[in-house]
């Protein structure tokens, strides 16, 4: 049973150029346009000519964003559960500045009973199975 999407955002151009209240009003946007409720929301500038981290947590999970101007990167991440809808969010994101270069990988998160990934990516999440998810992945 699919209980939320996870949405990895990665963009290249003019959005790493944003800085901490246009990030919070884009993620606010995008929040709305998901159908999510804001709860809190908190920003960070790291120097003057240094990248941004903001979080928006929601009723429904969270949107994080993460800059890099000098590289021209910016990370978004959109978790939404129950009736919200992330791709909406996702859209918003993306339609702020069509000419950059963005790519989407959705993540469904599934019940424990109905695993969404495989065992060995799983397994690489306990600590005590680490070495063994290790060995597992790379046959060593």
């Amino acid at each position: 049973m699919i209980l939320g999407q996870h949405l990895l955002i990665e963009c290249h151009g003019q959005h790493a150029s944003l800085n901490s209240a246009e990030l919070a009003a884009l993620l606010r946007e995008a929040a709305a346009a998901g159908g999510a409720t804001v709860l809190f929301q908190h920003f960070h500038k790291f120097g003057e000519q240094g990248g941004v981290t903001g979080v928006l947590i929601l009723a429904e999970s969270h949107i994080t964003v993460h800059t890099w101007p000098e590289y021209d990167y910016a990370a978004f991440d959109i978790f939404m559960c129950g009736e919200a809808r992330p791709k909406d969010a996702a859209a918003v994101i993306s339609a702020r500045f069509p000419a950059a270069n963005i790519e989407i990988k959705l993540v469904d998160r599934a019940s424990p009973a109905q695993p969404a990934v495989p065992t060995a990516h799983r397994l690489a999440a306990h600590p005590q199975d680490l070495a063994a998810a290790t060995t597992h992945l790379t046959g060593t």
